[in-house]
């Protein structure tokens, strides 16, 4: 027959099928087998229609063919198959779709779950193939034609033979190239992982004859000794069923147990261990999705790394979309894997992309809401898994409280935890405020590196004199985190280092202010000694048993000044406002009244120089000149 040309601006439009709209084409297996569980479907609606085919769906299936030595792979349906017409008007017109009319025409008719919606998936059969070739007979017809093509010089479609109504699509695999090798495509254990990777799903049989390997038996070798037997193996060929077909995920949760639920983690996500939480919904409604969601036991080793992809898997109705969809999941909540199965999300053109619409976003709502739920039932139903948890994606959830200008600080806040220094391990800030003392007014927190070196830290005296609680926090993120949420329950962070934390009675601070003013010259010949290192130097209430301290005045401490100043790219110029606080009833500060009454000026400076050194090491910081600091406790002791 004459070869007709494409209805379709042909050669452009075939070459943008092949070469842009996918970006991977080991896609084309799974179009090939969404077309022909679409003809499947639509020829199992019939049978329901009619009620006198004879069909049921257990009837149906779909078989893979690989011939090595004549390069062709072929997939076979007995769908509702073509006839002429079909052909014509379905492949000879690019980006035209028989399914998506099939399902317009019954978009009433709950029963029909289509995939095909564009009308191109076919065609990406040519990234594979010199030539495709499409023997199909109509169901109920007694006539086969078959479609021949070559690429966008056009088609052929002439009479055949076929037994059976449905399709056989015959692939002519291309030859191997310096820059492509296509044998891939003839290995029938690479075709069955791209099945298992994108139509594990489908919901009918997908199978293929497979190779492998057994002992033979020798009935020589009964009754010797097993380690005289040399076995012999011989390779045979069986059909195997390559796909799953039922998911996990649309399976009633009273069908299943923990084992399932586990062992499909496990064998998905590759994870040697058990989830910690399993999460599984179906939702109908604006947005209609399963979804299967796993909250894993231990972070991956590259999790805090710019190399971590988070996202969940997407499924449009049982055939995989995306192997990691990011937009499903917030920030926050990256530490989650599993996945989505919908039928009303907007893909773009070739499926392999999910266009931005208004039931992405009402999906993503949804997961948000529903994973807080379930890590808030983890938190209070079983503490010691949740605190297991917190170990490994804690300072996920921190950082996600202190992102986007706190956008998701309420969603957050009551998952997070710090230790207490009364608990002497992690509580919750609903905790903390619980058991606050009537005439307490602030959440008290210190940071530090470790919690002893927080716990021995002389601005935490005061604090817990007064029988205040406190939290200690270690991680860089930690103050930022508070100072992002900034109160809890109406009541607000302040740090132990904070400029003034106005805990003393009425006579306390009116005799500190006296000596205050008493030793005003003495306080500033200190701050000049310092030269601009400190912005005052002080007399402190905060100092029981300690000489000295360090604190900070405006909204950056002193903590914040290490964490900023040890990022790379940061200006490290950046300084907290410091003050260096006294303790007025220790006895080097009537050392230090003495030298400045004497007006022995140099030996004051020495003197200075050294507590401010003392007092950036109580905090963990770096003394500024190592020798000088070492040279004036050599000269202190050799007095």
């Amino acid at each position: 027959m004459a070869r007709k040309q494409f209805k379709a601006e042909s050669k452009r439009l075939l070459d943008l099928m092949i070469h842009s709209i996918y970006t991977h084409r080991e896609i084309f297996l799974r179009e090939l087998i969404s077309n022909a569980s679409d003809a499947m479907d639509k020829l199992y609606y019939h049978t329901l229609q009619e009620g006198n085919t004879g069909l049921s769906r257990e009837d149906f299936g779909i078989q893979i063919a690989v011939d090595k030595q004549n390069r062709t792979l072929t997939l076979s349906d007995n769908g509702c198959g073509m006839t002429r017409e079909d052909l014509e008007k379905d492949l000879g017109t690019i980006a035209r779709s028989g399914s998506l009319d099939f399902k317009r025409e019954n978009e009433q008719k709950d029963e029909i779950d289509i995939i095909g919606q564009f009308g191109v998936g076919f065609y990406s059969a040519f990234m594979v193939s010199d030539k495709v070739k499409v023997v199909s007979r109509a169901y109920g017809s007694e006539e086969a034609f078959c479609w021949e093509s070559e690429g966008a010089d056009g088609y052929t479609i002439d009479p055949c033979e076929k037994q059976g109504h449905g399709t056989d699509i015959i692939l002519s695999i291309k030859e191997n190239t310096e820059e492509d090798s296509f044998d891939e495509f003839l290995d029938p254990y690479r075709i069955r992982a791209l099945v298992q990777k994108y139509s594990d799903y489908i919901r009918y049989p997908i199978r293929m004859e497979m190779e492998k390997t057994r002992r033979k038996e020798n009935p020589e070798d009964e009754g010797k000794d097993p380690k005289d037997v040399k076995p012999e193996y011989e390779t045979y060929t069986e059909v195997e069923t390559l796909n799953s077909m039922v998911p996990i995920w649309k399976k009633n949760r009273s069908e299943l147990k923990d084992e399932d639920y586990h062992r499909f983690y496990k064998e998905k996500f590759y994870d040697y261990e058990d989830p910690a939480r399993v999460i599984h919904s179906s939702t109908e409604g604006a947005a209609t999705y399963n979804a299967l969601l796993f909250i894993p036991a231990r972070a991956p080793f590259n999790y805090y790394t710019r190399d971590f992809e988070k996202g969940l898997q997407l499924y449009a109705s049982g055939v995989l979309i995306m192997d990691k969809c990011p937009d499903l999941l917030p920030d926050c909540f990256s530490f989650v894997r599993g996945l989505v199965d919908s039928q009303d999300l907007s893909l773009n053109i070739s499926r392999e992309m999910l266009q931005h619409d208004r039931q992405l976003k009402i999906i993503e709502s949804r997961l948000e809401k529903k994973i807080k739920s379930e890590l808030q039932a983890m938190l209070q139903n079983d503490r010691e898994k949740y605190e297991a948890f917190f170990k490994n994606f804690g300072l996920q959830l921190k950082y996600g409280a202190y992102g986007e200008y706190g956008a998701r600080k309420e969603l957050l806040q009551d998952l997070l935890l710090f230790y207490s220094s009364f608990e002497n391990k992690p509580v919750t800030l609903a905790e903390y405020v619980g058991r606050m003392k009537e005439d307490q007014k602030h959440i008290y927190y210190a940071c530090g590196e470790t919690i002893e070196r927080i716990a021995a830290l002389p601005q935490t005296e005061q604090v817990r004199d007064k029988g205040y609680e406190i939290l200690y926090l270690t991680d860089d993120v930690d103050e930022f985190c508070l100072s992002t949420l900034h109160e809890y329950e109406g009541k607000e962070f302040k740090s132990v280092s904070a400029g003034d934390l106005d805990l003393g009675g009425e006579e306390e601070k009116k005799e500190l202010l006296e000596q205050q003013e008493e030793n005003k010259d003495l306080l500033e010949a200190m701050k000049e000694a310092l030269e601009g290192k400190v912005s005052a130097v002080k007399l402190s209430q905060r100092l029981k048993s300690h000489p000295v301290c360090l604190t900070a005045e405006g909204a950056l401490s002193l903590e914040m000044e290490k964490v900023l100043g040890s990022m790379p790219g940061e200006n490290p110029g950046v300084k907290a406002q410091r003050v260096l606080e006294l303790n007025a009833g220790h006895p080097v500060f009537q050392k230090l009244k003495a030298l400045h009454e004497g007006k022995d000026e140099q030996t004051l400076k020495s003197y200075t120089g050294l507590l401010y050194a003392q007092a950036l090491l109580i905090e963990g910081m770096a003394v500024e000149d190592p020798v000088a600091f070492s040279n004036e406790i050599c000269k202190l002791m050799a007095q």
